[in-house]
């Protein structure tokens, strides 16, 4: 297959390098367009530039080339060089990856391209949080006058509210699904299944061979045991993204990220949250100070209320006029503590691996509480504890970080050994977010899991912080408040973890992420530089604040080149 790309750029904005423009053993540059892969604005990126040639015209210059895509594989006894199952978040990025190793590939797809992530996840979730944000905004009256904004009553469309989320479910589906159609990556639609080594069957009768197998099924949401879903009054959050419904009284079954996105939306929106977790506090699973602000922000000043320390034993979906029904028990005697009675549930208990079906069978493969067991390179281990040959598993069927971004780079890992590049993935350096209003951040370890690291391993932990009321941009937006939080070796200065709450959070946790990433450590970020005045200062101030024993750099010759 033949594609070509073609750029212009304007002579009066562009400097020319002092070398020339194309010349046969130049070697192409992977272009990107505001950090997303230029395929899914449908520019095909080049395998290798057969031709170039560059034209002045009208003050413009032009490039253009042709470029070979998804070829024979390169090994011929096999139909493709990589076959992944499911196209999600991870198997995208997996195959677009592997197109641009040269690797013919396979994807595919038993439901809709892109996954829980793309049209029952991350991505319309997002589109509600946007709105949620805006209410909240307009909705706050001290907020805009002290503006000197006057805004009459906020309002809003239901259905036009669904929409903005449905659309941007599809439009971001079909970016995906051209982005890999233009590379030449192969779509194949049915359910598949392994049936031997580097044999996969699709659809009803499909089997093709590959030199390697990933898998990549994602998950579902779990719903515990005594929990009717119907759908309308008892829902999952596949359902709650339809938001065909606002009820007055909504109570939310868990406290973890699903659960407090979604308790920004609906109190936003105008209904009344109780929040059920199992544990004694709310959001367990986020480090602990960061949980008590986030508490005094996004529950206590809202129409939220909860119980922690029970199970929701039984939910009853409502019917024949009566309310959604919630027998409460303690979590550790498992006595009767309460009954509720609300206009709807949402279970937000977390995911449950999607494996089922897949004929694990075939090549001796037994799941962990449905997780496939992998080892740190995503290589499948059978009921003997041996690894499979040339069989992976990445994302939320691994279990090992259940978000899109670690599926995608865990299939980018995948890829990289395959293409013979030995690459081991640092889950550690993996940040999350919850897109709560305002947002929440984090990467590595928690105070607690890093004083038992240290504990463990005989080192000291030294905690810094910083206030978002100390940052300019946040001042002038009227969010001063939030804190960020850095986790750090004051031996060596190594970054164990970080962890923000503030005004876009979310953007903000990169640069500790990528130093993790990076080895980089303390005594040298901190001599970067940060636009003023911006958010960033606000992590560019916690670097600063760091004390570290030793001033000597630690980071590697390597690392500050890259850095």
């Amino acid at each position: 297959m033949q594609s070509a790309f073609s750029l212009s750029f304007s002579q009066s904005s562009l400097t020319l390098p002092n070398r020339p423009l194309c010349s046969p053993n130049a070697a192409p540059r992977n272009l990107r367009f505001c950090g997303l892969r230029r395929e899914a604005f449908g520019f095909s990126p080049p395998k290798q530039l057969n031709s170039c040639r560059f034209q002045v015209k009208n003050r413009r210059i032009e490039v253009s080339a042709a470029a070979g895509g998804n070829g024979a594989p390169s090994n011929k006894s096999f139909d493709y060089d990589l076959v992944i199952i499911g196209a999600g978040v991870g198997g995208h990025g997996a195959a677009l990856h592997a197109v641009e190793k040269g690797l013919k590939t396979a994807i595919i797809e038993g439901d809709v391209v892109g996954g829980t992530c793309v049209n029952r996840g991350c991505v319309p979730s997002k589109a509600l949080l946007a709105v949620s944000g805006r209410m909240r905004e307009l909705q706050n009256e001290h907020h805009m006058k002290s503006f000197g904004l006057q805004v009459s009553a906020a309002g809003y469309d239901r259905q036009g509210v669904a929409d903005h989320a449905s659309n941007l479910a599809t439009k971001i589906r079909n970016n995906l699904t051209n982005s890999m159609k233009a590379l030449g990556v192969d779509i194949l639609t049915g359910f598949g299944s392994v049936l031997g080594p580097q044999k996969v069957k699709y659809g009803k009768d499909n089997v093709i061979t590959a030199k390697d197998i990933i898998i990549a099924t994602g998950s579902v949401p779990f719903v515990p045991k005594g929990i009717e879903v119907d759908g309308k009054t008892v829902i999952t959050s596949d359902h709650a993204l339809k938001l065909e419904s606002v009820p007055d009284w909504i109570a939310i079954v868990g406290s973890g990220y699903i659960g407090l996105e979604f308790s920004d939306v609906y109190t936003a929106l105008g209904s009344e949250v109780t929040f059920i977790e199992a544990l004694d506090q709310l959001m367990p699973g986020f480090d602990p100070e960061i949980s008590k602000l986030a508490q005094r922000v996004l529950i206590n000043p809202r129409k939220i209320d909860y119980h922690t320390g029970v199970f929701a034993s039984k939910i009853t979906p409502a019917k024949d006029g009566r309310p959604v029904m919630i027998e409460l028990i303690d979590a550790k005697t498992k006595e009767h503590k309460d009954t509720l009675e609300v206009d709807a549930a949402l279970i937000a208990t977390g995911r449950a691996p999607f494996t089922n079906g897949l004929g694990l069978e075939n090549i001796n493969v037994a799941t962990q509480r449905g997780f496939i067991p992998v080892d740190e390179r995503m290589r499948v281990i059978d009921g003997n504890g041996k690894l499979v040959p040339n069989l992976y598993c990445i994302g939320d069927a691994n279990g090992k970080l259940m978000l899109a971004h670690a599926a995608s780079a865990q299939g980018i890992s995948v890829v990289e050994q395959v293409t013979g590049r030995d690459h081991v993935l640092n889950h550690l350096s993996i940040p999350a977010a919850c897109f709560t209003h305002p947002e929440i951040s984090m990467v590595g370890l928690t105070e607690p899991q890093a004083r038992e690291k240290a504990e463990k391993e005989g080192f000291k932990v030294s905690i810094a912080k910083t206030s978002f009321k100390a940052n300019t941009k946040a001042l002038a937006e009227n969010e001063g408040e939030g804190l960020a939080k850095m986790i750090y070796r004051p031996d060596n200065g190594e970054i164990l973890g970080v962890h923000i709450f503030g005004l876009h959070a979310a953007d903000l946790i990169h640069e500790a992420s990528n130093a993790i990433a990076l080895g980089t450590r303390i005594q040298d970020i901190k001599l970067a530089v940060h636009a003023h005045p911006t958010l960033s200062e606000v992590v560019d101030e916690l670097f600063k604040a760091a004390k570290v024993e030793s001033p000597a750099s630690t980071t590697p010759q390597s690392v500050k080149a890259a850095v």
